[in-house]
């Protein structure tokens, strides 16, 4: 075989390829051709796909016609997700199958690395490395997972790890040596013998719970610098076309929109892509109807949006109709429904069941309420009713925080219920059917100093970041109850935190002021789990949110605190939430193929979310 460059010896493409400068007068890469150019076809290998555990990457230019290109994506199996790039008349090929493939809708940006400057300012609290073993293939598993991407298995990711083609980087925090990021390179030369010396990005992952800024510049760059120190010409990435932040970090580190196009099979993991949205338009829908909208088309199963805002659907199937809100059904009753909304209920209908709860009183007058803050010490005060932690009050030890708790409390129910402060872990555990389906840890917003950034500057930016994340759902609020955990602390909103410093700037882990989760599902101790189900038999409730203070998911100390009737499916990932929910609704549909990645038909890229 030829060796790359030694096809075309002679004129000014030649020179430009001595001399590592890009050629664009002549490419495979970004020409659609009729026929392939010889001085370059000679140099390729042939047919070239290279496996990446998700899918397969296939290169459209290494193959001599389009017949042979349909042929290997027709080979895509169950669950996974092929990628063509680099076809010649990529309309030609589609329009040969075009109830088998599609054009992706995404834009392809090419950096010219001769023309790459490295950042005078690195960020800081963030180191970059390789892949190490096989529990780093793990760690960006659970990157596409949270990010909503399609996982690999974890041998195949290092086994790629040990060749020349591919580059699979970490970006990994300083201080807590959590893995917060991931990007995947990989190389054409050692891939197909690129006569173009180019080489791409895919996979571009970070933790959406990260603190840390410019975690996704960082990981860029370096692949850019090793691409550059090998003598390649160009990176290459594909990103979907409305995806504005992927797009906007490319721009500002000198990507360029190039005409190259992505090729794809029809698949369910792709359904969003090339179908039409069925009657309404779920794009309306909030994250946690969503995934049970996206889990019921997966299967078969017939969605009609009721009311977008509300996350109201009917299901149908087999003639069986079902209106859910978000994980919320018609088989939960009104009267579980009820006990799940009055605490006070929920309270008594655990303690008679023998369950551990804390301590706690109904207010009835200001003199009692006081005496309860004596013997207690310090307490959490709520609202009797509510739901995604409004009015509640933690950590209250002075008569006049508890008269401002209370009043807060108020507004939002005239019942307000006092409970002693139990240290510990907040713990959701989901039960479905009665059955344990998820567990995570809870943990409040939390901010991490730069040594140059006020607290509440620290708070905005951590607030956009989680905002991005969730889709709006989950943002920190400069209120109150903000300033007030700030102040416990020991810090003023005007205070510069010093570097690596983290603060937690809220006193409860609700999701929807920027707490986070943590899956701890695995680590479950069996007394625990066994709590949660005796609590949703006592409920007599198919779906339910258990709220638990916990001091070790892995021992049987606990008191559970609360109880949710709607909890959030969206929360649970890489649990299959969804999954067991439609199982519940639709039985008949459980023996369907399954082995989809929980975040297929969500807002998952290839490339960066």
């Amino acid at each position: 075989m030829t060796r790359p460059g030694r096809g075309d010896r002679t004129g000014r493409g030649a020179a430009r390829r001595r001399a590592g400068r890009p050629v664009h007068d002549d490419a495979l890469s970004t020409r659609s051709w009729t026929d392939r150019p010889a001085h370059l076809a000679a140099d390729l290998r042939e047919n070239v796909s290279v496996e990446c555990g998700w899918g397969r990457l296939i290169f459209g230019q290494t193959f001599p016609d389009h017949t042979q290109i349909t042929e290997v994506i027709r080979e895509e199996e169950a669950g996974r997700r092929d990628i063509c790039m680099y076809v010649r008349d990529p309309h030609v090929l589609v329009a040969r199958a075009p109830q088998e493939l599609f054009i992706d809708p995404s834009h392809t940006f090419r950096l010219w690395l001769h023309r790459y400057r490295a950042s005078p300012k690195p960020p800081r609290g963030v180191v970059v490395r390789e892949m190490r073993d096989e529990a780093d293939a793990e760690a960006i598993n659970r990157l596409y997972t949270a990010a909503g991407m399609v996982t690999a298995p974890a041998e195949v990711l290092w086994r790629n790890q040990r060749t020349k083609t591919f580059i699979y980087l970490i970006a990994e925090d300083v201080d807590s040596g959590d893995t917060v990021g991931t990007v995947t390179g990989v190389d054409h030369r050692h891939a197909f013998d690129d006569p173009e010396q180019g080489s791409s990005l895919w996979c571009l992952a970070v933790d959406p719970q990260a603190t840390r800024p410019g975690v996704g510049e960082v990981l860029v760059r370096t692949l850019a610098e090793r691409f550059k120190a090998r003598g390649r010409a160009y990176l290459d990435l594909s990103v979907v076309h409305d995806n504005e932040p992927a797009i906007g970090l490319y721009e500002k580190l000198g990507f360029v929109r190039v005409p190259v196009f992505v090729i794809k099979r029809k698949n369910p993991i792709n359904e969003r892509f090339f179908s039409a949205v069925p009657d309404d338009d779920l794009e309306a829908l909030n994250p946690y109807a969503r995934i049970v909208a996206d889990e019921a088309l997966r299967r078969g199963i017939s969605v009609r949006v009721v009311d977008a805002e509300g996350g109201f659907l009917e299901l149908a199937h087999g003639g069986r109709s079902i209106i859910t809100r978000e994980s919320l059904s018609e088989l939960t009753t009104a009267v579980a429904m009820s006990m799940c909304d009055d605490k006070r209920v929920t309270r008594r209908v655990f303690e008679r069941e023998g369950l551990r709860v804390p301590r706690g009183i109904t207010v009835t007058d200001a003199e009692g309420a006081r005496a309860f803050l004596d013997e207690a010490g310090e307490v959490v005060v709520k609202p009797a009713r509510g739901e995604q932690g409004r009015g509640i009050t933690v950590g209250v030890t002075t008569p006049d925080e508890l008269e401002e708790a209370m009043s807060l409390a108020e507004r939002f129910c005239p019942e307000v219920l006092l409970e002693e402060v139990v240290e510990g872990e907040d713990l959701r555990v989901l039960v479905i059917d009665h059955e344990v389906v998820a567990a995570a840890v809870r943990r409040p917003a939390r901010v991490r100093g730069t040594g140059r950034h006020t607290v509440e500057e620290l708070i905005e930016s951590q607030s956009r970041r989680r905002a991005a994340a969730t889709d709006g759902e989950s943002s920190i609020p400069v209120d109150d109850l903000t300033v007030a955990a700030v102040r416990g602390k020991g810090f003023e909103l005007d205070d510069v935190l010093d570097e690596g410093v983290e603060l937690d700037v809220r006193r409860t882990a609700n999701l929807h002021t920027g707490g986070t989760i943590h899956d701890v599902t695995d680590d479950l101790s069996p007394t625990l789990a066994e709590a949660a189900r005796r609590a949703s038999q006592a409920l007599d409730i198919p779906v339910v949110g258990l709220d638990l203070l916990v001091p070790d998911v892995t021992g049987d100390d606990y008191v559970i605190i609360e109880a949710n009737e709607r909890p959030g499916l969206a929360n649970h990932e890489p649990q299959p939430t969804a999954a067991r929910f439609v199982d519940l609704l639709f039985p008949g549909t459980r023996a369907l193929p399954r082995g989809w990645d929980p975040g297929q038909t969500g807002r998952g890229e290839d490339h960066l979310v």
